[in-house]
């Protein structure tokens, strides 16, 4: 099979981010719609609380959720509101929510493993080195801010492999079985053309943090927002707005000058967007306050979303080799790993290689891929592909179709033809009818599971 299928988008790994930055990299599921996962800053550990003695308060399917595990889900889904800057539901509300959280994913990963769905190490390396490409920094420092907001390495990289299961599952027994027809896609159009359902608005704006440390005294606070409160005022007057974040801003975007990217305003934390909303373009906001402290913010750009007329279009091949239980995914990018040595040693051509070995339909062209607009393949392969140069080699990729090498052949800027606005069209229409069918899907899989709720959180 081709790694062509549409990307329906990232989703971040719910348990351990909050709202962040727009990046392209493994694809997790279960989670609303934000793009990638965002590292918890630097000095925003988390409180220790009050240990409790731990009990079992549900059992799925024969296996416990215990106290301590919806206590651990419980902090994270509050550090997580106040980095949104949202006002925290009460205790019991957020039991409740964290309890059905964790039931659904055990039930979610035991199908998985009754599935036959294995995740070896490999792919969750590949999950980290994405966290880290995303938060511009080392695996080391990702696991270092895990571990001050406290998550133990181990915890993270066995939530990946949970996450890595249940999206394989989602691929394999809801996303394959979406399709869209050409009435569907007429239907879409003409809601565009009446302003029903238009896609949302896109927005681009400036951050900077000046950060309030964790207990506070009412002097720091103070210091913190004045400081903020000398950069809207800068900013206002008509300082550049770059200049200011790098010199003042605590925030990881401090580098790109505050830019957080051209975004959905859904995939912005409700506070920035409350708070810019009624802002022009060039218009500055705040200080406004959350939890991690003072921000200030700029609309550099807004626009409303709409289809692109132009495209940048990757032409690539690959080799892949299907995972078995004969051939691990371990063992299979130590061989590939072998080819790209020696293609780049000039001891082998990689279309022979592809010919010889490449277990897709593309192997009989040299795994020739042809031209491919963005989002014809899962986000994991075109992340990787769209990191490579004219003739670059990747390292060995894993996917749900087994493990790649790509070569990227060369790329180009094109028109879009009528024919290929619809098929963008088309992945448009495809995203939502999963997320729905997966929303439905879920529900039918927590459904058919045994739950015997026990003593309720402490």
């Amino acid at each position: 099979m081709n790694p062509r299928a549409i990307a329906i988008g990232l989703v971040c790994l719910a348990s351990f981010v909050s709202q962040g930055a727009v990046a392209q990299g493994v694809r997790l599921p279960g989670a609303s719609g934000m793009g990638g996962v965002r590292l918890p800053a630097p000095g925003t550990e988390a409180p220790a609380g009050p240990r409790q003695a731990d009990f079992i308060v549900a059992v799925v399917n024969s296996e416990p959720v215990t106290n301590s595990e919806v206590r651990t889900r419980m902090g994270r889904l509050q550090r997580q509101v106040a980095r949104q800057g949202g006002a925290q539901p009460p205790l019991e509300l957020l039991a409740r929510e964290a309890l059905e959280q964790l039931i659904q994913e055990l039930a979610l990963v035991q199908l998985a493993r009754e599935s036959g769905i294995v995740v070896d190490d490999l792919a969750v390396d590949q999950a980290v080195q994405s966290v880290a490409r995303q938060n511009e920094v080392s695996a080391d420092e990702v696991y270092r801010r895990l571990a001050a907001d406290g998550v133990a390495r181990d915890t993270f990289r066995q939530e990946l492999r949970r996450q890595l299961m249940q999206q394989r599952l989602r691929e394999r027994e809801v996303d394959a079985r979406v399709r869209v027809s050409e009435p569907e896609i007429d239907q879409f159009l003409r809601e565009q053309a009446n302003g029903a359902g238009a896609l949302p608005t896109e927005i681009q704006l400036g951050h900077v943090l000046v950060s309030v440390p964790e207990g506070a005294s009412p002097t720091q606070v103070a210091t913190a927002q004045a400081r903020a409160q000398a950069v809207a005022d800068k900013a206002r007057a008509g300082s550049d707005f770059g200049a200011l974040a790098r010199e003042f801003s605590e925030a990881p975007e401090a580098s790109a000058g505050g830019l957080m990217g051209l975004r959905p305003a859904d995939r912005y934390p409700d506070l920035f967007v409350e708070a810019t909303k009624a802002l022009p373009v060039g218009g500055v906001a705040g200080p406004v306050r959350s939890g991690a402290g003072f921000h200030v913010l700029k609309v550099v750009d807004k626009t409303r979303a709409g289809m692109p007329t132009t495209v940048t279009q990757s032409h690539a091949r690959h080799i892949l080799l299907r995972t078995s239980a004969q051939l691990t995914e371990t063992a299979a990018a130590e061989r590939l790993a072998d080819y790209r040595r020696r293609v780049l040693a000039g001891q082998a051509d990689f279309a022979a290689l592809a010919r010889e070995h490449s277990q897709d339909a593309s192997a009989k062209q040299g795994g020739d891929l042809g031209w491919s607009n963005p989002g014809s393949y899962v986000p994991e392969f075109e992340e990787t592909m769209n990191a490579l140069n004219t003739g670059d080699i990747s390292q060995p990729l894993v996917s749900r179709f087994g493990v790649h090498l790509i070569q990227l052949i060369e790329r180009r800027e094109i028109r879009l033809t009528p024919r290929e606005q619809r098929e963008m069209v088309r992945q448009v229409v495809r995203q939502r009818k999963i997320e729905e069918a997966y929303a439905t899907w879920v529900q039918e899989v927590r459904g058919r599971a045994y739950v015997e709720l026990r003593d309720p959180p402490q």
